[in-house]
């Protein structure tokens, strides 16, 4: 398998599945602005939406959209689980709740980048962003990852787009549940193994 990532964004989330799960992958490093790989391929070509992360497989089928990576590598180990299994109310809930990232949380720190949007534009996304962590925060005080169950791929997805807080000087420290979660997770050896590939 390919993970083709950017340093700093989303596509760290499956980067630390693969390391979760002890996979055998190849990483790939994409140009955000160019559009090229880092041995020069166009990541177009790869693909068409422009962005990581995608995940190319050994048959040459390429995946893309965080969510659908992190299940597919999940069901790869069922054992791990990293993903209730398929077809249980569990399975709902865990695609639930990365819903609820990819929208909320992914989708409201994503806005934060834009440069062109005004101080009241993000002041109000920001408001909006404070309350979803407030949920969060309190399924956190009541227990240390976002499924009952244990660390999941929703934590993995979770702990790599709430990095972008402090980009945007937000101190995820009025949230302590939230916080005490982000140090958690940092501590992860598969998290810290993704994030010394990703500096290299």
């Amino acid at each position: 398998m390919k993970l083709y990532y950017a340093p700093q964004a989303c596509s760290l989330a499956p980067h630390i599945v693969l390391r979760e799960l002890e996979l055998t992958f190849e990483l790939i490093r994409v140009d955000n602005i160019s559009k090229t790989t880092a041995d020069g391929d166009d990541f177009l070509a790869i693909n068409p939406k422009g962005y990581v992360a995608a995940l190319q497989l050994d048959n040459g089928e390429v995946l893309t959209e965080g969510p659908a990576i992190l299940q597919y590598l999940a069901d790869l180990h069922p054992d791990a689980k990293l993903a209730a299994a398929q077809g249980t109310f569990e399975r709902v809930r865990l695609q639930e709740c990365l819903n609820f990232i990819s929208t909320e949380i992914h989708g409201g720190l994503g806005w934060l980048f834009n440069s062109r949007f005004p101080d009241e534009v993000k002041a109000l996304i920001k408001e909006k962003l404070f309350k979803r962590f407030a949920v969060l925060n309190q399924t956190l005080e009541r227990q240390d990852y976002l499924m009952a169950g244990g660390f999941s791929v929703a934590d993995a997805y979770l702990f790599t787009v709430l990095r972008w807080a402090r980009l945007f000087e937000i101190d995820l420290n009025g949230w302590p549940a939230l916080a005490r979660f982000q140090a958690r997770v940092d501590q992860r050896p598969a998290v810290k193994a993704a994030l010394a590939a990703e500096l290299a």
